[in-house]
């Protein structure tokens, strides 16, 4: 066998037991019971050390130095960035610090599910600053020397400077603020009345998601406190919640999460198991999520659609037709929660989010201030205080994951889904028929084919050019925003 043979056996040895790691992860949120908590801390701690040490192995880069990178293909040539990327990377960490961190934020979780229920941040705190210390210093070792937080960042958006995305999310406020304004100055569109079963909800939860492409043979849908998407290739897994009187979280955030998962269970299969085999980046990921859900699923197309779908499930729900429907599901109203924000302020959750865990690690703000410092922040950029902390500081999970660098994904993948949409609407003209049908195949074809296919092949500022056709840009997502909502709104 060749050097370049025996790395991707070794490789995929490694992708697989990184698989394994995330069905861990995976259980602890839907099934795991309540008192396994610590020794679940103990089995996450001891599979990243073997993962560390993998990572970390010396042979890689014998590997790495023996190929001859002139003579492979540009797929081998893509393997070899995300090895060696991966390798550079794994080798600045000790393994003490990568097995204590999974450690800390496996008992970080459940500390914070626990003072979320019981709305005390206090509870939560000391944990948060364990868990804060431990990414400071692996951002640290990161870094070398660099910025600290641009380190951690490059996890999950590669290539990523949160100065750019400063300036890219500078450029988003101004637009969202006035329209956020405008359109909370007139009224309100009516919303659903009734209660909605759990039985009801799930049973058009995974509706939605067959719907939508997801591949059930190679997937599934529980429930989770806070929804997300699990694996990759033919064990992709998603999570969504109900509230009795909120099915559109229910719904919209299972579209949200099969868009993600649809993108796992669409990379071309001869990359499985490999570093091409998963999404390229958070921020591409966020771009699937967000155009399943919003410029699809949130379409006047799509929800005539669905509108008959919630008729036949729940009967009367207090809406008289489409149209009102389709205002009921785009409705801006002020709220607390990201994952239950609008389109239009969405995105101002995120920024929120963002400034304040640059300045946690950064050091300029501590943890025995955050709750205030997040009071005062959301007072000011939506002119209402915080009811409670389950609604505030700890609403998400994020922070008590340790990911810190994940939040700004959301808002550029918002903007990647702006400028994929734009092109999607030139590419399939007949789109908002299909849509109208509940047939979703022209949209997510094209998804599939322009960019889930190709997994971690491109770069994410590449293949979002690829696919759209144009650089990146803030411009396509603010002139969707205030065309849609304009006409909701008859501004």
């Amino acid at each position: 066998m060749s050097a370049y043979d025996d790395l991707m056996a070794f490789q995929r040895d490694t992708e697989a037991l990184a698989q394994v790691a995330g069905r861990l992860s995976w259980d602890q949120e839907t099934m795991m019971p309540r008192g396994a908590a610590d020794q679940r801390s103990d089995e996450r701690a001891a599979m990243e050390a073997i993962l560390h040490q993998r990572r970390t192995d010396p042979r890689i880069g014998d590997w790495l130095a023996a190929i001859a990178e002139e003579n492979l293909d540009p797929v081998a040539r893509a393997q070899l960035r995300h090895i060696r990327r991966s390798h550079d990377r794994s080798v600045r960490v000790p393994e003490r610090l990568a097995s204590e961190i999974a450690r800390m934020v496996s008992r970080s979780h459940v500390i914070w599910a626990e003072a979320r229920a019981d709305d005390d941040f206090a509870a939560f705190a000391p944990a948060l600053k364990e868990v804060i210390a431990l990414r400071q210093e692996e951002g640290a070792a990161l870094a070398a020397g660099g910025d600290v937080y641009d380190a951690l960042l490059d996890d999950y958006e590669p290539g990523a400077k949160a100065a750019d995305l400063e300036a890219m999310f500078g450029a988003l406020r101004p637009r969202l603020v006035a329209l956020r304004e405008a359109v909370l100055a007139k009224p309100a569109p009516q919303g659903l009345s009734g209660a909605f079963d759990e039985a009801g909800q799930m049973k058009l939860a995974r509706l939605l998601a067959k719907t939508f492409g997801y591949d059930m043979r190679r997937g599934r849908v529980d429930k989770a406190v806070h929804p997300f998407s699990s694996g990759s290739g033919d064990d992709v897994r998603i999570t969504t919640r109900t509230m009795p009187l909120e099915p559109f979280n229910c719904f919209y955030s299972t579209i949200h999460e099969v868009g993600h998962g649809s993108y796992e269970q669409n990379i071309d299969p001869r990359y499985r198991l490999t570093p091409l085999g998963a999404g390229v980046s958070m921020g591409v990921h966020e771009s699937q999520s967000r155009i399943y859900e919003n410029q699809l699923g949130r379409s006047r197309a799509f929800t005539g659609w669905l509108y008959g779908q919630m008729r036949d499930t729940f009967g009367d729900i207090g809406i008289a037709d489409e149209d009102g429907f389709y205002a009921a599901v785009n409705k801006v109203r002020n709220g607390y929660i990201r994952t239950e924000a609008d389109e239009l302020q969405y995105n101002l959750h995120v920024l929120l989010r963002f400034d304040l865990e640059r300045a946690l690690i950064s050091g300029d703000l501590q943890v025995d201030d955050l709750e205030t410092a997040w009071n005062d922040r959301f007072l000011a950029d939506f002119g209402f205080a915080v009811d409670k902390p389950s609604d505030g500081v700890l609403q998400d999970v994020h922070w008590s994951a340790g990911l810190f660098g994940y939040f700004p994904t959301y808002s550029l993948g918002n903007v990647y889904a702006g400028c994929l949409y734009k092109a999607l609407r030139d590419a399939v003209p007949g789109l908002d028929g299909q849509l109208a049908q509940g047939d979703t195949s022209g949209a997510t074809d094209w998804l599939r084919d322009n960019l889930q296919q190709h997994g971690g092949l491109y770069t994410p500022r590449e293949v979002i050019e690829k696919a759209s056709g144009a650089a990146p840009s803030e411009a396509p997502l603010l002139d969707y925003l205030e065309e849609k909502f304009s006409a909701i709104y008859g501004l």
